[in-house]
């Protein structure tokens, strides 16, 4: 049984683990080959997304950037498994999305990644660690071991001692430490943050992305952020340009790991 002692060490073991565990596996993480998203408004059709291809490895770290109407969010939408592509076929650590029923796709938001919100979508009358634990409610776990993954978590973010906290306790930028915390409870394989930093002032964004970049560099997570800030993309090793439904740029950046080209 675990222990509420040592959280950090039990949860970076375990995502130690895992991760070494991936990068055995051939391939990918993410693979997606002329992917399109149509809708349809009355008798127009909307191409949110127009044939894109893209491929990112495990542990890459990576931004999307576009303005308003360019199709990242709708693209963000599709990695993480909240849509489908109208055609094209989208693979998930060797699972074709595009093919998997709505049960096959709740699991695997579940249990494959981590969602992080501009608005942190925090529960207000529940503590730091309950809402840190929500997402292993429906995982059947004892309750000790629940806790003690939620309190691992919260230290993994820089939030030890505040697990008692209600999100009215807590400033702006440990508010959005919770929600990752939440978003690494259940050891994703991708964490997907939207906007991450969109409320939060300078200093706390700054703070936000380090957190995002250590758990990239030390635990080896792929950390995949959509942002229209130039400065915040500075923190990712790849970016990805996204306009009119298409991507077009997609380059290494300054902060890519020495020998990578």
């Amino acid at each position: 049984m675990l222990g509420l002692n040592e959280p950090d060490a039990v949860f970076r073991c375990e995502l130690h683990t895992r991760r070494s565990g991936l990068h055995r596996t051939m391939g990918a993480l993410i693979i997606c080959e002329d992917v399109w998203k149509v809708y349809r408004l009355g008798d127009v059709e909307v191409q949110a997304l127009r044939g894109v291809s893209l491929q990112i490895e495990r542990g890459e770290f990576v931004a999307v950037m576009g303005s308003s109407g360019s199709g990242k969010s709708t693209l963000m939408n599709l990695l993480g498994c909240l849509d489908r592509p109208t055609k094209g076929t989208y693979w998930l650590d060797g699972r074709d999305v595009g093919r998997a029923s709505q049960d096959e796709l709740a699991e695997l938001r579940s249990r494959e990644i981590g969602f992080v919100f501009q608005n942190f979508n925090l529960v207000p009358r529940t503590s730091a660690l309950e809402n840190a634990q929500l997402p292993l409610c429906y995982w059947g776990l004892p309750l000790r071991e629940q806790r003690a993954r939620a309190a691992a978590a919260l230290a993994r973010v820089g939030l030890s001692g505040r697990d008692q906290h209600y999100p009215s306790q807590l400033s702006g930028g440990q508010q959005q430490r919770v929600a990752i915390a939440r978003a690494l409870v259940s050891s994703p394989s991708i964490l997907l943050a939207d906007e991450p930093t969109g409320n939060l002032d300078t200093e706390s964004s700054r703070e936000i992305m380090e957190v995002l970049a250590r758990l990239n560099r030390e635990d080896g997570l792929t950390v995949l952020v959509v942002t229209h800030e130039a400065q915040i993309a500075t923190y990712a090793a790849r970016e990805i340009f996204v306009k009119d439904g298409q991507i077009v740029s997609d380059r290494v950046t300054a902060a890519a790991p020495a020998g990578r080209s």
